[in-house]
């Protein structure tokens, strides 16, 4: 990394993974010891823009600077609260990428004044990107929490990451051995330990809103939802950050990538993302993710009811075709789950048409697999939903604490019973019966060849 400083910027300081800041000011020494360790650490580095479709080739260079002044406007640079936390500088030799970082700790967010105005100052000096570092949630790097019209993001890409997703990139490349510098890979370590240090100012999602209580009682009550007032809204924005959350802790379980399952026109337009979901909010009163994980027999679908106040974690699976009885088709999945669990675990029975479905906690399935039968019909089952279901009552109203059960119940049901499935693959075509072409040769009768 070069020392001189670009001559667009009136000032600006390298950043540095030991800054000389004093010990209050801890949203500028986070955010120098974060942009120090991506340009101190290749692989970190490539991980965290690849995020934003950014390639990073082994011979690009990375700058990083804090507390940058642009030349231009310079009385208006200096105003509070509008000068840029720091700025990245990728150039590739053929051209350069830039982007202006502002970063917040604690509970603090960045609002819609002060990311417009950086906006125009990445379109005033040429900028490529603006990204937001905060502890608020995202479910994909280009999905803001702040939300702008379209006519402001225009030719400006924004950006946000979380620092607990910072953080748990550089967990993983460490658990995997990713980093091949053992120099770098001790630098990356030390990031880490103080970014999981409390005082860092890194804190994960760890409430609801504060509609969430009042909005649960609503619900328990039959009351009409407003799929467009601001207790929906802030609720359905709440559980995108915490959907998040639950993925982010899943890949420090498991050490592979989870991620929230979106369709492509919630992946392309987050705005469509929050109406629909408000909608089904409304409408199901209930809050819903699915989560994929790699090579898992099924994705993983989180429920929560706001009606009976419970949570719910599935997993679905197709029945084995090769089988023909109910009870040689539901063995074929008893078999892959452990003994012991409690009565929250069941097993439900999906089947074609109208036949009906049932369901049996699989502590009873286990003793007698005939109980998946269904009473008036003897069409097998189609396929199978194993799921867990944690019944809150009282509890699932509080902020914090309905967070903290959810927290807590996704990585229950994958270790218990999750990571254990596999999915039905049909087996190979075996060898028909047939006379052995082969056979005419074996037998012939051959004359004996002399040796020599």
């Amino acid at each position: 990394m070069s020392n001189d400083r670009p001559d667009y910027f009136e000032r600006g300081q390298k950043a540095r993974l030991i800054p000389t800041i004093a010990d209050t000011n801890k949203e500028e020494r986070a955010l120098s010891i974060l942009l120090s360790a991506l340009v101190s650490v290749h692989e970190f580095r490539h991980a965290m823009l690849h995020s934003l479709g950014v390639r990073v080739g082994s011979r690009a260079q990375l700058e990083a600077w804090t507390e940058v002044v642009f030349k231009k406007s310079k009385k208006d640079q200096e105003t509070k609260g509008s000068r840029p936390d720091g700025a990245l500088i990728l150039d590739t030799g053929k051209k350069q990428w830039k982007a202006l970082i502002e970063a917040k700790v604690g509970t603090d967010e960045v609002g819609e004044t002060q990311l417009s105005s950086y906006i125009e100052k990445a379109k005033d000096n040429n900028f490529d990107a603006v990204i937001t570092i905060t502890n608020q949630f995202a479910a994909l790097p280009d999905h803001h929490p702040v939300k702008l019209p379209k006519k402001t993001t225009k030719s400006i890409d924004i950006y946000h990451w979380s620092w607990t997703y910072a953080i748990t990139q550089a967990e993983l490349l460490l658990q995997s051995d990713g980093i091949d510098d053992e120099d770098q890979r001790y630098i990356l370590s030390e990031v880490v330990e103080y970014f999981n240090d409390k005082n860092s100012g890194k804190i994960g999602f760890t409430t609801m809103n504060k509609e969430w209580k009042d909005l649960v009682g609503k619900c328990r009550n039959n009351s009409t939802i407003n799929k467009s007032s601001s207790e929906v809204i802030n609720t359905v924005s709440s559980w995108h950050q915490e959907q998040r959350e639950l993925c982010l802790k899943m890949w420090t379980l498991i050490g592979e990538k989870a991620e929230v399952k979106l369709p492509r026109a919630h992946k392309k337009d987050p705005n469509k993302r929050l109406v629909d979901d408000c909608q089904a909010l409304a409408s199901e009163k209930r809050l819903t993710t699915t989560i994929q994980i790699p090579n898992a027999a099924s994705d993983l679908t989180v429920t929560a009811s706001l009606v009976p106040r419970t949570i719910t974690c599935s997993m679905k699976l197709e029945a084995p075709k090769d089988k023909v009885k109910s009870s040689a088709k539901l063995n074929w999945l008893l078999r892959q789950i452990p003994d012991s669990l409690s009565d929250n675990f069941h097993i439900k029975a999906f089947r074609p048409g109208r036949a009906p479905e049932t369901d049996k906690p699989i502590n009873e399935l286990k003793q007698d697999p005939d109980l998946i039968e269904a009473d008036n019909s003897s069409t097998p089952p189609s396929s199978f939903e194993v799921f867990y279901t944690l019944d809150l009552a009282g509890k699932f109203q509080g902020n914090r604490v309905f967070i903290e059960q959810l927290e807590e119940a996704v990585p229950f049901f994958y270790e218990k019973v999750g990571q254990h499935l596999r999915a039905w693959v049909a087996p190979p075509p075996k060898v028909k019966k047939a006379s052995n072409p082969l056979g005419e040769i074996e037998n012939m009768d051959t004359e004996p060849v002399e040796d020599d």
